[in-house]
């Protein structure tokens, strides 16, 4: 009897180490199905590229926009953001163009990327200059300064940036912006027209694939 209680207890046996084998593959697979994170670290610089067009003329608070990635942005040598990706951005403050001789300005914020597969991220981001960053375009030194950037006067950009439309480049002042356009002068941003987005925070995101 005992021995018929123990060749009935076998089967059993043998049939829970296999659902729990069964178990432990489905979690391995899942695991390595798992694609890796990356940590694009805020203050990295991402050269971004307009679509539409901006003018203080016409612009409003909350008015949408989109601009494409021009250059990869790697993390220890994996590309992340690539070339192509939809950076969704805002206006948030208009100044027009016054009776008083002063250039009209906007001032934007970034909020999303859209990865060409299909993926998208939530960022903070901000209008900033170009200089002081690597090849992989992270800001190095004091880049609180950098950010917060306008759009002044012809669709130039104050910080050094430069205009892809009409080849044109701003000094990294405000005063020497305005004295390189005419008094007046509305801010408008053509299709085409290239700048840098700096990321106020990080952003975790998989590699491209």
């Amino acid at each position: 009897m005992a021995q018929a209680k123990i060749n009935g207890r076998c089967p059993l046996a043998l049939l829970a180490v296999l659902l729990l084998a069964s178990g432990t593959s489905s979690v391995l697979a899942q695991t390595k199905r798992r694609p890796a994170k990356y940590i694009v670290p805020g203050n990295t610089i991402v050269r971004l590229r307009m679509n539409e067009k901006l003018t203080s003329k016409t612009a409003q608070v909350g008015q949408t926009f989109t601009t494409t990635v021009v250059t990869p942005v790697y993390v220890k040598g994996i590309e992340v953001f690539p070339a192509g990706a939809i950076v969704h951005g805002h206006v948030t403050h208009v100044e027009r163009a016054s009776r008083k001789s002063n250039a009209g300005s906007i001032n934007v914020a970034f909020t999303s990327i859209k990865i060409p597969n299909g993926v998208s991220y939530p960022i903070s981001g901000s209008l900033a200059s170009s200089d002081s960053a690597d090849n992989e375009g992270e800001v190095k030194g004091n880049s609180s300064k950098k950010r917060n950037r306008s759009f002044v006067g012809r669709g130039m950009v104050v910080g050094g940036l430069m205009n892809g439309a009409a080849g044109v480049a701003t000094g990294g002042l405000i005063g020497a912006a305005r004295g390189l356009i005419k008094k007046g002068e509305e801010a408008e941003i053509s299709p085409g027209t290239e700048f840098n987005m700096i990321l106020n925070q990080s952003v975790t995101a998989s590699a491209f694939r």
